[in-house]
């Protein structure tokens, strides 16, 4: 079963109907009991790291995420909850993330030296840096689907990303059974199908 979490943010019903495409064995939760019995759990979200963070932890599913994710079950955040895998973000202050992997949120506007629309909205081309199982059915040049205005920096887990302006912006990053996409497999088309078809097999072998 793998287990969509339900944190009062999120693109939820996009990210399950992607996921269904590809199996029937998944559900949206908001239970700390589902996830501690799933195969693998997925963190979407949209909106502000703040807001999302208070959630996680102030409902007690963070720090289960956290015991999940430390216990070896695969897990994949999704856009914000890519980024809320990190130590910590200063959008709107400084605010502490779940710290599965090493590195920090920023804002794309503070680094870049370009005249560019920021959020980073629209297709961009992927360049895979190191191999991971997410990069296992999709290629070099592949298409993805962004939108953000934060990025994550200062971070050695990097396997993906996509250049805009002078950025080269972390696509795909993992460590061990950890995994995020800041952009939206679920509106990525069959490349993005492919990613998440990945995933369940890393849920399937954990």
């Amino acid at each position: 079963m793998i287990a969509i979490v339900d944190y009062g943010v999120g693109n939820l019903h996009s990210i399950s109907g992607a996921v269904k495409t590809l199996t029937d064995d998944v559900v949206i939760t908001s239970e700390k009991n589902a996830l501690m019995n799933t195969d693998g759990i997925i963190l979407p979200g949209v909106g502000a790291f703040p807001d999302a963070s208070e959630k996680l932890f102030k409902s007690g599913l963070g720090d289960v995420i956290i015991a999940r994710a430390k216990a070896g079950a695969p897990l994949l955040g999704v856009c914000l909850g890519m980024q809320l895998l990190f130590e910590k973000s200063y959008e709107y202050g400084e605010h502490k993330g779940l710290s599965l992997l090493k590195g920090e949120i920023a804002p794309m506007a503070n680094d870049l030296t370009q005249k560019v629309k920021v959020p980073h909205m629209g297709w961009n081309a992927l360049s895979i840096q190191k191999e991971c199982a997410l990069t296992k059915y999709i290629q070099n040049g592949d298409y993805v689907y962004y939108v953000h205005s934060f990025y994550a920096k200062g971070l050695d887990c990097l396997n993906a990303g996509s250049e805009y302006a002078n950025l080269f912006v972390p696509g795909i990053v993992s460590s061990g059974n950890v995994f995020g996409c800041q952009f939206h497999p679920e509106k990525s088309g069959s490349v993005g199908l492919n990613i998440l078809k990945a995933f369940l097999e890393v849920t399937e072998n954990a």
